[in-house]
């Protein structure tokens, strides 16, 4: 089963400063992103998780800025799913241009209910992110 992912793109003009540099803040939707291609190319796209009563929440990010990304660099992003709980997950990123790491992400979400609650990661979640 897929456990990992990658996604390209662009940096657009709004995603940096005044430099050409891409702001701190502009990594997340990446992430975000990535993460929603992921899900959709293991077979789950995220409208279907939301309809099977499943939410995934964001409970932690961590981001390490290694090196700049600019204005027009084609960045590509690397997931992999990572450590498992009952009823959280992590998903790894490495982002790069080239071959040439610009920067490396975690986040750890949490499975929720329709009412917010903590729900168990799901079976089908539990065998993608035990695949790596």
């Amino acid at each position: 089963m897929l456990n990992e992912h990658q996604i390209t793109f662009r940096v657009r003009y709004p995603e940096t400063d005044a430099m050409g540099v891409v702001h701190h803040a502009s990594y997340l939707p990446w992430l975000e992103e990535a993460r929603i291609a992921f899900l959709g190319a293991s077979g789950r796209p995220y409208e279907d998780v939301r309809a099977a009563g499943i939410d995934v929440a964001v409970l932690e990010v961590f981001v390490a800025y290694r090196k700049p990304l600019y204005f027009g660099e084609v960045v590509h992003v690397h997931v992999h799913t990572d450590a498992l709980t009952m009823a959280t997950f992590q998903i790894a990123y490495l982002l790069t241009v080239g071959d040439e790491a610009r920067a490396t992400a975690v986040t750890v979400h949490g499975c929720v209910a329709p009412n917010g609650h903590p729900t168990r990661v799901p079976p089908w979640l539990r065998s993608l992110v035990a695949a790596g």
